[in-house]
């Protein structure tokens, strides 16, 4: 039984080192992150609950992990045990919003169609305030909202209703909204709006009235069809569907991630365009920038970045946006991806992502570096 456990333990560290390896000019290898994929996070859900497609990941100022996924996405073979009668042993969904210690332990769950609020019908996006505040997404046809929660699922505010149709210069509703950033100081959020729709809007964080949005490069952002990304061709004037995360750094710039457009475009809080960074840009498909976030030091020094199309995840210098590693690639072992789709960091510096489609998984990476 030793001799086994040895074995296994370093097959698994064997390959979390192989997948975990960075890629980066020997200079400037050591002052390059390090991760390690941790096989053992998180442990097994409780109460025979099955996690469907992970469609959000977020950290709080505890260094909580919360985690929102989409019980409607299981089958019902994943849900056998739902059947009347059950069919198996195992399993049944979790609850939609999930919170994790940093050792992998279930520590809170709620969510789901309640009273004075609408539920969205694809649940996308999760983000926890400095203020103790949930917020969340969604990206199905009608959904046209966003949801405000207490860390303990008391609903506390909705912006927006759901309903048919999309209109990006819409001042009542969003349009399937992917992803949301709140500043608390200003009182405002702001959401990647998103699937349907092609722009930042911003809403005030207590009342939920609009204040303003904007296009790619700060424009007003219009309907009309676009041709697919095509890299030979000049960069579309417009954001594709989705525009895929939104982000607030240290200084105050807003990061919008145009998914399948391959680029990152940063803003002012008014809208005001400042750059635009191109990642991949031969990638087709779903596109190469889906989600980022900032290392937790004071300077901000890394962007960690997630590309579901290339399966993997990038770590950017944030002063220059040059790319200086990359870990992971797509499978289904652990450390690889399967519709890597979100990304979180924690204040000790670790890593966790969340996958979608069939990948409906939740993986920590640690930090080495950084360890003693």
């Amino acid at each position: 039984m030793k001799m086994m456990s040895a074995w296994l333990g370093a097959g698994w560290l064997g390959a979390a080192m192989a997948l975990a390896a960075v890629s980066a000019p020997a200079q400037n290898a050591a002052t390059v992150p390090q991760f390690q994929v941790d096989p053992f996070w998180p442990k097994p859900l409780p109460n025979n609950w099955l996690l469907g497609q992970v469609s959000g990941i977020a950290t709080d100022k505890y260094d909580r992990i919360w985690v929102v996924h989409r019980p409607a996405s299981l089958t019902p073979r994943e849900r056998a045990a739902e059947q009347n009668p059950p069919e198996a042993g195992c399993c049944v969904a979790a609850p939609p919003v999930l919170v994790f210690d940093q050792s992998g332990n279930l520590i809170r769950h709620w969510g789901g169609p309640g009273q004075g609020y609408q539920w969205p019908e694809s649940e996308h996006g999760i983000f926890v305030d400095s203020n103790d505040f949930v917020w969340l997404a969604g990206n199905g046809k009608k959904d046209g909202q966003l949801l405000k929660f207490t860390m303990d699922g008391k609903f506390a505010l909705q912006i927006g209703k759901a309903g048919q149709g999309n209109d990006s210069n819409s001042t009542e509703r969003l349009g399937s909204p992917a992803d949301v950033a709140v500043d608390v100081a200003a009182k405002e959020v702001f959401a990647a709006d998103g699937y349907g729709n092609r722009r930042v809007v911003v809403f005030d964080s207590e009342t939920g009235a609009y204040k303003r949005h904007w296009g790619a490069y700060g424009k007003p952002p219009s309907d009309e069809k676009t041709p697919p990304y095509d890299p030979a061709k000049p960069a579309s004037q417009q954001f594709g569907n989705p525009v895929h995360c939104i982000r607030i750094d240290k200084d105050g710039l807003v990061y919008a991630c145009d998914r399948t457009n391959n680029r990152l475009q940063i803003f002012r809080k008014d809208g005001t365009f400042v750059s635009e960074h191109i990642f991949e840009k031969a990638t087709r498909g779903t596109g190469s920038v889906y989600d980022l976030v900032f290392s937790p030091d004071k300077e901000q020094k890394f962007i960690y970045m997630i590309d579901g199309m290339n399966g993997e995840a990038r770590i950017v210098d944030r002063a220059s946006k040059e790319t200086l590693g990359r870990f992971g690639r797509p499978g289904r072992q652990v450390g690889q991806f399967t519709a890597l789709h979100n990304i979180a960091a924690d204040g000790q510096g670790n890593i966790y992502t969340a996958e979608v489609n069939t990948g409906q998984r939740i993986q920590k990476f640690r930090r080495l570096d950084l360890q003693n």
